[in-house]
């Protein structure tokens, strides 16, 4: 049990954004003053802030390189860009390092080890083409069906994909490494919290984009819990990798149920 005296309520919430925007942006807000499980909780409720921001700045430059005169396809570029340079390529490393492991084939120790190597395999090259190829599919398509739905989705996208690390944090999803970033969130939120922080998202995504933007939210959170299930079978827990992963696919697949309100 954390035996850290618990901080004021505004002093909590202003430890979980640094913490939230500290470990999944490369915005300097500085560290969190505590580096705990209660920080660790404040920090991954705060995640869909961060995740919203990233969004948002993604939107920007999409819409900057419209104004310039750019088509659907290299707005569409451009927006995809600025999360993987905020993010580091974390949540793409994650997902690479995630689709080596399971496909390894191995048992979870030996899968483990696949995923704690820094070369990438076969598998995560495929998984990260390909998911790559998706978002920016979708994102020309939106933009080619008019600039509001490229931007709207820019934000859904950032939303909902660090949702899911709110998701994947809930208690009673255990960490498969006893160290590590994975091992300080993992269980780390309760259940309550993070499912209210999931309606809240889609009712924010249903506002910005209309019922479609709802079901994307939806689905995309569906898409993430998917491979949280595998992973949990397969690997015994979360990481900070299957977290990335599960950012990954909750956006990817957004985007993709997004594209279906353009018709």
């Amino acid at each position: 049990m954390d035996a850290t005296p618990p901080a004021p309520p505004l002093d909590a919430v202003r430890h979980g954004l640094r913490f939230a925007f500290g470990t999944l942006t490369v915005l300097p807000v500085g560290p969190p003053p505590r580096w705990d499980r209660r920080t660790a909780r404040a920090g991954m409720l705060c995640a869909p802030v961060a995740g919203c921001v990233v969004g948002l700045c993604a939107a920007g430059a999409g819409w900057v390189l419209w104004l310039l005169g750019s088509g659907p396809f290299l707005t569409a570029l451009g927006t995809v860009a600025v999360p993987v340079l905020l993010s580091r390529a974390l949540h793409l490393d994650g997902l690479a390092d995630v689709a080596d492991g399971l496909g390894s084939g191995r048992p979870a120790e030996g899968a483990l080890a696949v995923m704690k190597r820094s070369d990438i395999g076969p598998f995560g090259v495929v998984a990260l083409l390909l998911t790559l190829l998706a978002q920016l599919g979708a994102l020309t398509e939106l933009y080619g069906a008019g600039q509001r739905y490229g931007l709207a989705a820019a934000v859904l996208c950032g939303l909902v994909s660090r949702t899911a690390l709110t998701l994947g944090c809930r208690a009673r999803v255990p960490a498969a490494r006893p160290d590590g970033l994975g091992a300080l969130v993992a269980g780390s939120v309760p259940q309550p919290a993070a499912y209210g922080a999931a309606l809240t998202t889609a009712l924010l995504a249903t506002v910005l984009a209309g019922p479609v933007g709802g079901c994307a939210a939806v689905l995309g959170l569906a898409a993430a819990e998917v491979l949280l299930a595998r992973c949990r079978r397969r690997l015994g827990g979360v990481t900070g990798d299957v977290l990335g992963a599960l950012a990954e696919t909750a956006g990817t697949a957004a985007l993709l149920v997004a594209t279906l309100g353009t018709g």
